[in-house]
């Protein structure tokens, strides 16, 4: 329970420091591994990586387009830069509150008292008359609070860490939607890939079928081989539709990235460049980098250094605050006469508020923040902990799905010799169409899976550049004030990117 007589010589030894109540906030230590476990295995480079611009290792200019256009177009980035923006007010407002509150005001009238009322009545039966009244009026009314044990100021520390906080948060938006940007831009090129390697199948299974039908006209095969050629290409023939409806969904949600309609990109995507093959070292970095480059980490670190001044804000309430407020008014006739000696008054009014007794509000109120703040704290390491995480797990998914592929590219080249093999073969009626049938729909297994493949290569590559943080640099300006700059010189595009 609070006690007055305890309180009032803490009160007078804080008031002869000047100190500011609440702990001062120091970041937390985390501790991590010298080296990723999965990059040791690989003998990856464990030197800081250059990830900003990672992209651009895939040399795909036509990616590097996108990704630029959606940081115009994107509608989410766009709110994470309004945040930024009202993040940015709340401090000013709360910065406000170190300074004197002034306010100005002032009047005219212009009255004649009634005959027939009791004032007028008076004034008439004692001799008087009843002339219309001018009266002017200017006041000026100050407050400030003096700020004495930084209740004010730890305000200002918390709104300023939630400002740099939303910037993270900016960051954070980043980071996810150029790897999503650059994962859709790789679903697209796997699914022509896939579609085109489906249409080259059916090419040649139809040319198997027309075999097929000549042999069973001159009477050198059964009516089977080709029922069972033609169900072998209805097979593959089915998996067009479906790859089809998947590339149109890939062309849709790209274009919304881009914070345009669905299908405006159809045309522009619709030339195939394959799927990309990015060359380079993978640098993974050590853990430690993780703590400064991921968004997600800087934010929770922000917002824990925000949530820890507000401890201080709370305990303030357990001293008084002082205060000094003001006055300066002027009544005249005239508004020649205002501001004169005869016509203007003032006064000041120093004061204080000491909420003695509130029932434990005040004490329960600081247990609150001490709560959030712990509560933060401990989001924070786990937010670090899932970091990590992410960054192991992109890694070795990264490495397994390169061995995967290299050995279904060696899957395909041994089912293509053995199409031709089998093919050459049943035309010299060395071997039954069933081995004919099988191969050539083994080829186009292998070669579905290896398109795949390759394609998630590239998609676990861009999961390990978002895990690492990559997409942004601590030189880019802050977000709002570019957004600022760009409506003021008008060169903000809406539609995110030209048509």
């Amino acid at each position: 329970m609070f006690c007055p007589s305890r309180a009032v010589p803490a009160l007078f030894a804080t008031f002869l420091a000047g100190c500011t109540v609440g702990p001062d906030y120091q970041a937390p230590t985390v501790e991590v591994m010298d080296e990723w476990e999965s990059a040791v295995d690989a003998e990856l480079s464990q030197e800081t990586p250059d990830i900003e611009l990672w992209w651009e290792s895939f040399g795909d200019t036509v990616l590097t387009g996108l990704i630029r256009e959606a940081e115009l177009g994107n509608l989410d980035l766009r709110i994470a830069v309004a945040l930024v923006a009202e993040s940015r007010a709340a401090r000013g407002i709360a910065k406000g509150d170190l300074y004197p509150n002034l306010i100005l005001d002032g009047a005219y009238s212009h009255t004649k008292i009634s005959e027939d009322s009791p004032v007028g009545q008076i004034i008439i039966g004692s001799g008087g008359t009843l002339e219309p009244i001018d009266q002017w009026r200017a006041t000026g009314t100050t407050f400030w609070e003096i700020d004495l044990w930084g209740r004010i100021r730890r305000g200002v520390e918390s709104a300023t860490a939630a400002f740099e906080a939303d910037i993270e948060n900016y960051r954070d938006v980043q980071v996810s939607l150029y790897a999503e940007v650059a994962a859709n831009y790789t679903d697209i090129r796997a699914l022509q890939t896939r579609l085109d390697l489906a249409n080259q199948n059916a090419d040649a299974q139809r040319e198997s079928l027309g075999l097929t039908q000549d042999r069973f006209d001159a009477g050198l095969t059964s009516a089977l081989d080709v029922a069972q050629a033609e169900q072998n290409l209805a097979q593959t023939e089915s998996t067009i539709p479906q790859l089809e409806g998947q590339l149109n969904a890939a062309l849709n949600r790209i274009a919304v990235l881009m914070g345009r309609q669905p299908g405006a990109l159809d045309e522009r995507l619709e030339p195939r460049v394959g799927i990309a093959d990015p060359d380079g070292e993978i640098v993974a970095g050590v853990p430690a980098d993780i703590l400064r480059r991921r968004p997600d980490v800087r934010r929770a670190e922000r917002l824990l250094a925000s949530q820890t001044a507000l401890i201080g804000v709370a305990k303030a309430d357990l001293y008084p605050s002082f205060s000094i407020s003001g006055f300066i008014e002027s009544l005249s006739g005239s508004i020649g006469n205002l501001f004169t000696g005869e016509s203007t008054g003032w006064g000041i009014v120093p004061g204080f508020r000491w909420d003695v007794f509130s029932g434990g509000k005040i004490q329960n109120n600081i247990k609150v923040q001490e709560a959030r703040t712990q509560q933060l704290l401990v989001g924070y390491q786990q937010t670090v902990l899932l970091a990590l995480e992410e960054v192991e797990s992109s890694l070795i998914f990264y490495q397994r799905e390169i061995v995967r592929r290299d050995r279904l590219r060696d899957a395909v080249d041994a089912s293509q010799r053995a199409v031709d093999l089998v093919r050459t073969q049943y035309l010299s009626g060395l071997t039954n169409f069933q081995n004919l049938l099988d191969t050539q729909r083994s080829l186009f297994q292998q070669d579905d899976l290896l398109a795949q493949s390759e394609g998630q290569v590239v998609l676990n590559l861009i999961f390990l550049n978002r895990a690492l943080g990559g997409g942004w640099s601590l030189d880019d300006p802050v977000p709002d004030e570019v957004a600022a700059e760009s409506d003021a010189s008008g060169d903000a595009n809406p539609q995110g990117g030209s048509n």
